[in-house]
Order: structure tokens, then sequence, then C-alpha cells
């Protein structure tokens, strides 16, 4: 594990141009997260570029792992459609171990139990790690960076409790040339079984040691990825930043049944009858992926304010103001999976023409600008109560909604719950 102050050069180029980074545990720029509100030429365009951990990508927006970086076609793609990066795949050294089966995916839809109708808000997956060749992988890495240099692909990796396997693998995906490395430490099923995935993610014990022995090995970047199946997802998160890693990724999916077929009785996704809990992502984790990147946001601006960690937020994106929000809340990067899954590779579009948008409708000049803007506003139930009986003080008791229980009503109870819903 390293040292406070221990660093290594790293040569390499960002957005075409030659830089020297250096991989240190300690002793980064300290974090801007406030307020601003810049004049802007109606004409300019707002300035959708980020640079993380010393890597500039054109927009906030990644590719998050799985199947959308699962071979070099569709990575292609996404550097091609205008992606800010891409994070491929998870990978391991032997692949023969992972074995999928088919279907491993099902949905959820705003309609009742076994509707073909209705919008898709949740998406549930049974899908394990790449199941590709390790050498195949990297072949396409080296691949990808030879015809795309100016653009950010990172390597996921995952591998079981083995120092030994662990510093094999960083060594063999550095040498791809690959930008930086993103550790799955929350791949909910499947892979827990062989102790990997969340079965780290999970245990703060494990996690530190595993986390030491990556970043002693790792010369580049490392995000670590969090699981959302842990009651406080800031632990794991501070020990990852503790021990070594440049950047934190959340949330992966949730752990979840996605449903029961009516008809036939069996789960779902049925695979010979029979179905395993898996995955939970899509519209529906969105609110809960904000909490629990809210939780991070603050820990890492109570604790490491003065480091240039970074924070990469995931969930339920389809939309520009998806990603506004994460942004609001002090994320750097906002990564997509499912929402590539269900709407193609062009969503990326769509993405940065509504986040211009957003930011015109403010003002906002750059991505800085707003990172983090809405984090303050979060507090204790206790600190609402007090600031309410303030405000209502200082209005002379002007009264909105209802004050006790006592005041609910049986013939009022609707227009009464409605009094007291902000939005």
């Amino acid at each position: 594990m390293e040292t406070a102050g221990l660093t290594r050069p790293i040569s390499g180029s960002v957005a075409g141009f030659p830089v020297t980074w250096r991989r240190q545990s300690f002793g980064f720029r300290k974090r801007r997260v406030g307020f601003r509100v810049f004049a802007q030429d109606a004409a300019a365009e707002p300035d959708l570029t980020v640079t993380v951990n010393g890597l500039k990508m054109p927009n906030p927006f990644v590719i998050g792992s799985g199947p959308p970086g699962t071979n070099y076609t569709v990575m292609k793609r996404a550097f091609d459609e205008g992606w800010g990066g891409v994070i491929a795949k998870t990978v391991s050294l032997d692949a023969a171990k992972v074995i999928n089966v088919t279907p491993r995916y099902a949905k959820l839809r705003a309609e009742t139990n076994g509707s073909a109708k209705g919008q898709i808000i949740g998406w549930q997956n049974i899908e394990l790690i790449s199941d590709r060749p390790l050498e195949t992988m990297l072949k396409e890495f080296r691949q990808l960076k030879e015809e795309y240099p100016d653009r950010i692909l990172v390597a996921s990796i995952m591998e079981e409790y083995d120092k030994a396997a662990w510093e094999e693998l960083i060594d063999r995906v550095e040498e791809t040339g690959i930008d930086a490395i993103e550790i799955n430490f929350s791949c909910p099923h499947g892979m827990p079984e062989r102790k990997m995935g969340a079965a780290v993610g999970q245990d703060c014990v494990l996690l530190e040691e595993v986390c030491g022995w990556i970043n002693a090995k790792a010369t580049v970047p490392v995000w670590a990825k969090m699981t959302p199946n842990i009651t406080d997802i800031t632990q794991p998160a501070r020990i990852s930043l503790r021990t070594g890693c440049e950047g934190v990724s959340a949330i992966n999916t949730i752990m979840s049944v996605m449903g029961i077929n009516l008809d036939t009785l069996r789960p779902e996704p049925c695979v010979e009858g029979y179905s395993t809990p898996g995955g939970y992502s899509s519209k529906a984790v969105h609110p809960i992926a904000l909490a629990k990147v809210m939780s991070i946001a603050q820990m890492m601006k109570n604790e490491f304010a003065d480091k240039d960690y970074s924070l990469s937020a995931i969930g339920g994106v389809e939309a520009g103001s998806d990603a506004a929000e994460f942004i609001l809340l002090g994320a750097d990067t906002v990564q997509v999976c499912t929402g590539v899954m269900m709407h193609g590779y062009g969503l990326v579009r769509k993405l940065c023409s509504e986040l211009q948008d957003f930011m015109k409708k403010h003002n906002f000049s750059s991505i800085q600008d707003f990172r983090g803007a809405s984090l303050v506003y979060f507090t204790t139930h206790t600190d609402l109560v007090k600031r309410q009986q303030e405000a209502i003080r200082g209005r002379k008791a002007v009264k909105k909604g209802l004050q006790s229980d006592k005041d609910w009503t049986g013939d009022g109870f609707v227009k009464e719950t409605e009094s007291m819903v902000s939005n």
C-alpha cells in the first residue's frame, strides 16, 4: 500500500497533448463545492469538458461497465458517437470460469404485473462479468488506444481473493495503454460466491486489504466501484480513498427479485423454470442512487476536501436532467449502462444537449460552475424542524399545511396531504 507523499511519474497524453501524471495518495488540490454564476455570451455553448484525475474528457458522460463495453465494435461505436469515456466490461484472468445463461434480463413496467405495455422503469440482470478470453479483451484495448489515443478508456477488473492474481491482472491491463482502472467491488450476483465483487465491497476489512494490494501495484488512476447493498456506503468509499484510490464510482446495481409470472408462477428472468436474485437498474433506482451519491459526496467534502479525488455517479440516467442532479450533488462524471441498452449509443447526443440546455437556463458556462451546488442544502431532520420553526416565527406564524397529527380530518385528507407536498 502506498504511503503519504509517495509518487510515481506516468507519461501519456491527454486530448492529444503529452502529459506526465503523478499518482499519489495525498496532497491533491482542494475541491470547490459551491455555487457560482457567470455572465455568459449568449452565442457561446456551455463547455461540457471535464478533467478527472488528470484525464480530459469532451463531456462528463461515460459508458458504464457492462454490455455496452463488451467488445471492440461496441466500444468503438461509443467513441464515434461522442461519449466522454468508456469503461469496458469487467475482466478477470480466467474467463473460462464465467458462464452466462439466457435469458438474463427482465423488465419492470409502470403497469400491472405481466403487462407488455407501459414505460420501462426497472431493469434486472443476472449477467456475469466478461466471458471473453482476457487476451482477446487486451488486444482490443490496445487497438482502441491506437485508434483513439486522445479518448479515455478505463479497464474494469475483478479477481478472487489472491494478491498475485490482482497484481498480474493490473500489469496486463496497464500494458495495453488504458487510462485508468475501475475496481469492481460491487457485482451483486454470481461473483460473490467466489469471494469477488460485492463480497469484497461489503466487507470493509477485506476491502482495505485488497485495495492495499491494488494501489501498491497500479500506476494509473484507480476508481473503486461501490455496492449499494450495504447499510452505510460511505464506509467502503472512505476506506477505498484512504488506501490510495483516486476516485469512487457509485452505485452498482441493487440486489432484487424482479417479479413472479402470475400465469406460470415462476420467477423472472426465467431460466429452465428457475431464477436467482440479480442486479436492479434503470429509472426506478435513480432516487436511491442520488441518496448514495449525496452521502459519499458529503463524506468526501468533509474528510478529503484537500485531495484531488473524483466521484463518478451511476443510476437511472436517461436524460440530461438526471445527469444534472448527480453533478449538483458533486459528481465529476456520470456513467450510463442500462440507458444505452434501452436507447442506443446515440443517447449521448441527447444527454449533452439537454445538459447544455440546463446550463443555459442557469447561466452556467462550465460543469465546474455548478458541481456540488446543491449538496449544501442537505441536512438532518432535526435541523429541518428548527429551520421551519424559525421560518414560521419569521412569517408571523403563517401556516402551510398541517402542524400536528391531530389536525388531520377524514373529509379533507387528500387536500391536506397535497398541502404538504413540495413539488
